[in-house]
């Protein structure tokens, strides 16, 4: 079972490990890892990563998972990001356990590995400067060149390898290069760089090192070293594999994982360049990684999405082999099904229109009953409080209306969701403006409960707050962060932000909700009536100055979507 419940969707990679199991490869072993290199916040495409990994090896019996953090780059990486990046894991609903490893762990078992290839004649110390590195490297077109320092001399080799991991050189002196063939087709294979210089602190070996591996050396013998039987990655590491088998295969280790390629997601109207997505952050188009707008666990999180709404949008997309792109109108909607479930009901309103209630005792108010979910009794149910004041919707009052505006307007009866019929008997405007600032109605007490005992129907039934009891409220509206489907489709790392949506974020000051809201704390999802699913926001909100976020609408765009595509068939 996966994790929300249901048996996993048969796929490639499943399947592939199936039959591993099956015929005793890696001695019936099923061991994968989650390798996220800390130099940003974790984002729905890692989501999506996480839930294969460890929902792999948790469908496999005695199957074991990883995280490992590649901190081989220390000019990017942060604490920071490594402490929020076992975070949102952990809340996603996984665990590591006793399985928490580093790349920085094995950098002396690297460095015996460099020292290996360099004495089997399979790696040597280049000197040329990283553009003529890029000019003897060739085209897709054109083979590379032999590197004038490719045939030292395995002493001389040696010797400069050590003496860079010593400091005597300035970065970008030398770097460790492997020698395979400057004329593959594959340009991974052209003798590519395995270790550079870096004077720079690492947070974790301090100064020890003063030389670092790069990716495709550390991850591949990282994995080895971890026994792990199937490193699953994104697409772009296609082209990456040659390169890591023959890693493995030139140092003859025990164990070979097995690289398997699949699908990363592509989310329409959203960014998953973690580097572009930096870039939102550092030049200030977003408040923070963990903004709302953000695809960041940390700002989806913030916005009232719920693991198990993510956990299940991943089972739902599945895994593919080639690149497509999900709209993201089905992650609102799997959003949606799950708050439809979990969310309580309570009553807000956005944009106020007083409503006085001219025949309703000036000094009474009542308590009514209201289901926290339509049809809950007992426990389901909680009081909300009526009085002769209340505010309504702007939008659900309208002077001269249309024909089919079915809601409050002179001379109309409407009823008040779990309270009384009332009917709009005149309007007071501001004599400067013009505008309504105020509607006078009359109620029906024979309606209490929101049923007239002589049979009579209304059209419309509208949310309401009682004026005296409610509490103010700061409520942020979010639509998608960019209004091009596939913004990241250009190259620039800042071409992208000329399509940020100007209106992804709206604010509204002068809200009111039930009093009850005033405690919501901010992990807590819950519909307001009509409006949407909302929660109190986690950084900015507290008792006395409360700021609510909407997750997302009630209205369903996949829901249309999918009912048209069943219609076309």
């Amino acid at each position: 079972m996966n994790q929300t419940g249901t048996p996993p969707a048969t796929d490639f990679i499943r399947s592939i490990v199936a039959q591993d199991v099956k015929n005793n490869k890696h001695k019936g072993r099923v061991a994968t890892r989650f390798p996220p290199e800390p130099n940003g916040y974790l984002h729905i495409g890692h989501a999506k990563a996480i839930c294969l990994n460890f929902g792999i090896a948790a469908e496999n019996k005695n199957g074991t998972c990883f995280l490992r953090f590649d901190d081989t780059n220390p000019i990017k990486e942060d604490v920071e990001y490594m402490e929020a990046i076992k975070f949102d894991i952990r809340w996603l609903g996984f665990d590591w356990g006793d399985r928490l490893r580093h790349a920085s762990d094995y950098f002396d078992q690297l460095y015996t590995y460099a020292v290996q290839l360099i004495k089997s004649g399979k790696a040597y110390v280049c000197s040329l400067s990283a553009n003529d590195i890029r000019e003897y490297r060739g085209t897709l077109q054109e083979p590379g060149k032999d590197s004038p320092y490719r045939n030292r001399s395995r002493e001389e080799n040696l010797d400069l390898f050590h003496r860079m991991k010593e400091g005597e050189f300035e970065e970008g002196a030398h770097i460790l290069r492997a020698k395979i063939d400057m004329a593959s087709p594959n340009m991974n294979m052209r003798d590519p760089a395995i270790y550079r210089i870096r004077k720079v602190s690492h947070h974790r070996t301090g100064g020890k090192w003063c030389i670092y591996p790069m990716y495709d050396f550390a991850h591949c013998l990282s994995d080895s070293i971890e026994n792990i039987t199937h490193s699953l990655c994104s697409l772009e590491f296609e082209d990456h594999r040659p390169l890591y088998d023959w890693i493995l295969d030139q140092l003859e280790v025990e164990c070979h994982p097995q690289q398997i390629e699949f699908a990363r997601l592509h989310l329409s109207y959203t960014i998953m360049s973690k580097r572009k997505l930096k870039t939102l952050v550092d030049n200030g188009y977003v408040s923070g990684w963990d903004d709302p707008r953000m695809p960041t666990l940390s700002g989806m999180r913030r916005r009232g999405y719920t693991p198990e709404a993510i956990r299940s949008f991943s089972d739902r997309i599945g895994v593919a082999k080639r690149d497509s792109i999900v709209d993201v109108a089905l992650l609102e909607h799997t959003v949606r099904e799950d708050l439809n479930v979990r969310a309580r009901r309570y009553m807000g309103v956005l944009r106020p229109l007083r409503v006085i209630i001219k025949n309703y005792p000036k000094d009474q108010a009542e308590e009514l009953d209201a289901p926290f979910h339509p049809g809950d009794p007992g426990e389901g149910s909680r009081k909300i409080p009526f009085s002769r004041v209340l505010y309504i919707e702007q939008d659900d009052f309208l002077e001269d209306p249309p024909k089919k505006f079915f809601r409050l307007a002179p001379g109309r009866e409407v009823r008040l969701r779990y309270a009384y019929y009332i009917k709009c008997d005149d309007v007071v405007k501001d004599e400067k403006t013009g505008d309504i600032v105020e509607v006078h109605c009359t109620y029906d007490p024979e309606t209490r409960g929101g049923s007239a005992p002589d049979g009579r129907k209304v059209k419309a039934t509208l949310h309401w707050v009682s004026a005296p009891h409610a509490v103010k409220a700061e409520v942020r509206l979010y639509d998608r962060l960019f209004n091009k489907a596939n913004p990241d489709s250009g190259q620039d790392t800042h071409g992208f932000t000329e399509f940020i949506n100007p209106d992804s974020m709206t604010v509204l000051s002068g809200c009111f909700v039930e009093p009850v809201l005033g405690k919501a704390p901010p992990d807590v999802s819950f519909q307001f009536e009509r409006l949407g699913y909302f929660c109190a926001d986690s950084v900015d909100s507290d008792p006395d100055a409360l700021v609510f976020n909407r997750t997302v609408t009630l209205r369903d765009a996949w829901a249309k979507i999918a009912k048209k595509k069943k219609s076309n068939r």
